[in-house]
């Protein structure tokens, strides 16, 4: 925790991570150590009471640090090219424009990106990927969605979109030679792979298969107990996972992937993933190495306040 009497004699970075239910706040030094964070209820209704919340997370780390830090904001959804955000989880927030809003409220800079690209940063600058020209972070959890680092930074395009591998279509090959229907997605496209490589699309994967219901939990109890249904599922998954991967391959060629996300837990995927890109590549191209990221759920708040960091200097 920080000091309540003495002031910082050096320069503080905060990281605010928001999502659907909570927003944390970090507080950090300029070598990334961790000095205090925490975190409140995410008001997802209201634009004015989220502007707010965040706010005081802001003006409270002002005082714990007596000093006012850099700042950077990650959250789910995309700052659209004309700076509008698109989020489901924080709906309030969708098509307003945060960034200017809040430079009107606190009168301060910030920098706002994705949630997943700032784990791609995180894991950069210090963790998997540290010392690489080329990282892609990709996080396999809940939903399906990375970023690209190149120089430690975030590649910045048009529509803020670069790596958004979720929501590339699945191949046509693959449905075919696995029976599978083209499933809908969140997103409003169909056939996304997230739909059949994210944490639910695994599950659904395991019941499509005849499994007894849509658990990932006993979907890997299953395998490595080696049940026939769960080793065809996660035959189909891997060929699905590899082929995606792949594509960030042929697309980024990037040093190596770093993978999050609740389903990089999993051993036997990171284990089977080199394998499974390399099917899907011609010859004389070779998959980068796969790592399992190393600051995990931190990823957010460490990204975050590195973003900010980097936009206070530049």
């Amino acid at each position: 925790m920080l000091p309540t009497t003495k002031k910082i004699n050096y320069p503080v970075h905060y990281g605010i991570d928001i999502g659907g239910t909570k927003i944390e706040i970090g507080i950090f030094s300029s070598d990334l150590e961790l000095l205090d964070k925490w975190r409140i209820k995410t008001p997802t209704t209201c634009y004015d009471e989220f502007l707010k919340a965040i706010q005081y997370l802001i003006l409270d780390a002002d005082e714990r640090s007596a000093q006012q830090g850099s700042i950077g904001i990650g959250m789910p959804g995309i700052i659209d090219n004309e700076n509008k955000v698109k989020s489901a989880n924080v709906p309030c927030a969708t098509g307003k424009f945060i960034i200017q809003d809040l430079k009107n409220l606190l009168d301060r800079e910030f920098a706002v990106a994705n949630d997943c690209r700032l784990f791609a940063l995180s894991e950069c600058i210090g963790g998997a990927g540290d010392k690489q020209a080329i990282v892609y972070g990709a996080i396999i959890g809940t939903g399906a969605g990375g970023g690209l680092c190149i120089n430690r930074k975030l590649l910045k395009t048009v529509n803020n979109v670069a790596g958004e591998y979720g929501h590339v279509a699945a191949s046509g090959m693959l449905l075919q030679r696995y029976n599978l229907p083209v499933k809908t997605c969140g997103c409003g496209l169909s056939g996304c792979i997230e739909s059949y490589i994210a944490g639910p699309g695994l599950g659904w994967l395991y019941k499509f298969f005849g499994g007894n219901n849509e658990s990932t939990t006993e979907f890997v109890a299953q395998l490595r107990l080696e049940n026939p249904i769960a080793e065809q599922t996660f035959t189909c998954y891997m060929d699905l996972l590899g082929s995606s991967f792949a594509s960030l391959v042929l697309s980024y060629d990037p040093h190596v992937i770093v993978v999050g996300g609740g389903l990089s837990k999993i051993d036997e995927i990171i284990a089977g993933l080199p394998k499974a890109i390399e099917q899907h590549l011609f010859n004389g191209v070779n998959a980068p190495p796969i790592k399992r990221a190393v600051f995990g759920d931190a990823s957010g708040v460490r990204g975050a306040a590195i973003l900010g960091k980097q936009n206070e200097t530049s």
